[in-house]
């Protein structure tokens, strides 16, 4: 049975959320922060919570999005793993795919994420949320042992499917939730790669 493993990607593969550093630019810091508080506290559950936040960048062209999006760094450890093993590797993320583009790219594997609906440069709404078990279920459907790395309360679906469990404290300290139900803990992206190097 081959390893696959599935990363979420803010604030796991980037060193930042992505949905926070967008508003920052543009000036929604507030807004954004609560419906973020709210949701890692598990408060709003994650389909509503990114529903609005979309709702609130809906005017902002795509392109913009996907300018800020670019800029945001990786995590330099945890990307080269990735780039390393891309046949190995998934990103796993609720973020919607026209504006994580950009990310995807650089790290060159595959991705299961939100979809959406689109007028041009504009963004109408999303069409599809992703729901994180789903992707993990393919893959082990395909005959692979899933390794799931992830630091919120939107991705323990992923781990309550996954083979292995990693909780990750890179940027902000993982969900009680999700520490609860993880198979390992680790603050360190080098430990991490180092983690799952093992398995």
């Amino acid at each position: 049975m081959s390893t696959h493993f599935a990363f979420d990607l803010d604030g796991t593969v980037t060193t930042q959320e992505l949905l926070p550093a967008i508003a920052n630019h543009l000036g929604l810091r507030n807004e954004m922060r609560l419906l973020t508080e709210l949701t890692l506290s598990g408060h709003i559950d994650f389909e509503s919570s990114f529903r609005l936040r979309c709702a609130i960048l809906q005017s902002v062209p795509i392109s913009d999005v996907q300018s800020i999006v670019a800029e945001v760094p990786l995590h330099g450890e945890i990307a080269a793993f990735i780039m390393s093993r891309r046949q190995q590797c998934s990103v796993v993320t609720g973020n919607l795919d026209v504006w994580i583009e950009p990310l995807i790219s650089r790290l060159g594997c595959s991705v299961f994420c939100s979809s959406a609906l689109t007028d041009g440069n504009r963004l109408i709404r999303p069409q599809h949320v992703l729901h994180k078990s789903k992707p993990i279920r393919e893959l082990q459907a395909r005959g692979c042992k899933v390794v799931a790395v992830g630091d919120s309360v939107n991705d323990i679906p992923m781990f309550e499917v996954a083979d292995v469990g990693i909780a990750f404290g890179g940027v902000h300290e993982p969900a009680h939730g999700l520490a609860e139900i993880a198979d390992y803990l680790t603050f360190d992206g080098g430990a991490l790669c180092r983690l799952l190097r093992t398995l």
